[in-house]
């Protein structure tokens, strides 16, 4: 065979392989998933939170007003799936009740208290007088949520108001918070007529992955039971999420979240446990104070979509064929653009830097699809993009057999491929020291990086020295850091190491890459392009 049939066949094996890669990559993404449902349960599940704000509403932007036919539809789909359903503050829901016995469901109805005076009275008013005006509703109620692990209030001044409340309803009374502070906090406890504890195996400082998850539950919720008997204990909050960052080896996904659910209400039941999920809608706007993760809990997405947590097969990406087509779309326009290989180690690179470069962008947008928040961060995701997409030109025209209008490009983008390659370690070092310092909310994203740095170790091009020392030092040193407080259990970090230390090596390699040194395919692309010049 001639080089040129050598190279053509080398191309043409790279590309089925890799575009099978793709297609699979993406598959394995979005699979349905069969779990067992739940088991033991002939009636209605016991209770969920509920926060009646729309997809483009937060309790955090003053003047906002809630809707009641968005909380009577929310109301009517719940009352399917649930006896009742938990709420955390007063203000715009004094007239749920009503809505709740509409639909025959019960609440626990909730106070917001904190370190407004007035505010918190106002709450307290309006709690007294709902539970006063519908008895036969309102099951329970809870004054304050979470109020001690803000620190909003001392635990004597929360026993006060709780002892007030009590005077002035009928229902049982009780408080809720994360189960260490009512330890933290024991005169609380005297004061309530039951222990509501939130279990969020997720959230715990020593994280469980979600093979462990059930039996923290389960020791936490016994511990309390023996602790606080003969008071009844409420798990008032416990759940998983179904988006964000892993923490150590606990990871969000929707087959994770099914997956808790499923087997904490089989066991819940079992047990005779009283229990409240969280929650019933996801929350984009908590993504403000508890990063992506935060905005994702629900059962029912914030369209009020069921997630399939709670039965049937579930899938982690459910719109996978869109995200698989337009990493095809990606690759393909890459391979286009760059034209015929120039030789046979080209013909076998070329379609694999495509393919990966259509999967990372692909990862990056559906990131961003859930992430993202503002214009300025659709801006970021922008730029970040066409960085990716700048890089990725460079590199498959750098690998191809060149002439005309592909010349052109290519020789305008090979003076500004070292602006490329600091352009990617600057976003690389960003993210290092958002990673090593503030952590808790940071999203891993090794697919933003990871095709420069294939690039620039395959084509190495000049940077400034000083320039490239500090990003190298900054990507480098941040790396045994993460891997200590992430745990090598963590399988996002570890991906986030990989792709970090791939871009260190390349920014090593473009520092000290001495003068008129250029990669072999760099130097023969330029003989080709001199070669087409003359003919």
């Amino acid at each position: 065979m001639t080089p040129a049939q050598n190279s053509s066949l080398s191309y043409l094996i790279s590309l089925l392989v890799s575009a099978t890669l793709l297609l699979g990559y993406w598959y394995w993404q979005g699979r349905p998933v069969v779990l067992p449902d739940v088991a033991g349960v002939g009636h209605k599940l016991q209770c969920v939170s509920y926060s009646p704000f729309d997809k483009d509403q937060s309790p955090l932007v003053e003047g906002f007003v809630l809707r009641p036919e968005r909380m009577d539809a929310d109301l009517a789909l719940l009352a399917q799936y649930f006896s009742c359903v938990r709420t955390y503050s007063m203000t715009g829901l004094d007239e749920l009740p009503a809505l709740a016995e509409k639909h025959g469901l019960k609440v626990m109805l909730g106070a917001w208290i904190g370190t407004d005076p007035i505010a918190t009275r106002r709450e307290i008013d309006l709690l007294v007088a709902a539970a006063n005006r519908y008895p036969q509703v309102v099951q329970s109620v809870i004054v304050g949520n979470e109020t001690l692990l803000r620190k909003e209030i001392s635990g004597k001044r929360l026993a006060e108001l709780i002892s007030e409340v009590k005077s002035q309803v009928s229902q049982p009374v009780t408080y809720a918070d994360v189960w260490e502070f009512w330890e933290k906090h024991p005169e609380v406890a005297p004061a309530v007529d039951f222990i509501t504890i939130h279990l969020l195996p997720y959230w715990e400082d020593d994280p469980a992955g979600i093979d462990d998850a059930l039996a923290k539950v389960t020791q936490v919720r016994e511990h309390y039971q023996q602790l606080f008997a003969p008071k009844d204990i409420l798990i008032g909050e416990t759940g998983w999420p179904s988006e964000g960052r892993q923490r150590e080896t606990a990871l969000p996904s929707r087959v994770n979240e099914a997956k808790f659910m499923r087997e904490f209400v089989t066991l819940a039941e079992q047990k005779g446990w009283n229990y409240n999920l969280i929650e019933a809608f996801d929350q984009p706007w908590k993504r403000a104070n508890e990063g992506a993760v935060g905005g994702y809990w629900g059962l029912f997405d914030a369209d009020r979509n069921d997630k399939s947590i709670l039965a049937g097969a579930v899938s982690n990406l459910p719109h996978y064929p869109l995200w698989m087509g337009a990493s095809l779309a990606v690759m393909g326009v890459g391979l286009l653009f760059a034209g015929r290989p120039r030789d046979i180690r080209a013909g076998w690179l070329m379609p694999v830097l495509a393919a990966i470069a259509g999967g990372c962008l692909g990862a990056w947008w559906v990131q961003a699809e859930y992430a993202t928040r503002n214009v300025w961060e659709w801006g970021w995701v922008a730029l970040v993009s066409a960085l990716n997409i700048a890089v990725l030109g460079y590199g498959v025209l750098a690998l191809s057999y060149r002439g005309g209008w592909r010349t052109r490009w290519f020789n305008w983008l090979e003076p500004r491929a070292s602006t490329l390659l600091a352009g990617a370690g600057f976003i690389a070092a960003v993210i290092s020291i958002q990673l090593a310092f503030d952590a808790r909310y940071r999203l891993f994203s090794p697919c933003v990086i990871l095709v420069p740095a294939l690039v620039f170790l395959l084509l190495p091009v000049r940077l400034p020295q000083a320039q490239g020392r500090l990003l190298t030092l900054i990507v480098g040193l941040s790396l045994p850091w993460l891997l200590w407080q992430e745990t090598l259990g963590n399988v996002q970090a570890l991906a986030w190491v990989a792709a970090a230390l791939l871009m260190a090596c390349a920014l090593y390699r473009g520092t000290f890459l001495r003068l008129g040194l250029r990669s072999g395919f760099s130097s023969r692309a330029g003989a080709s392009a001199s070669a087409v010049a003359r003919r």
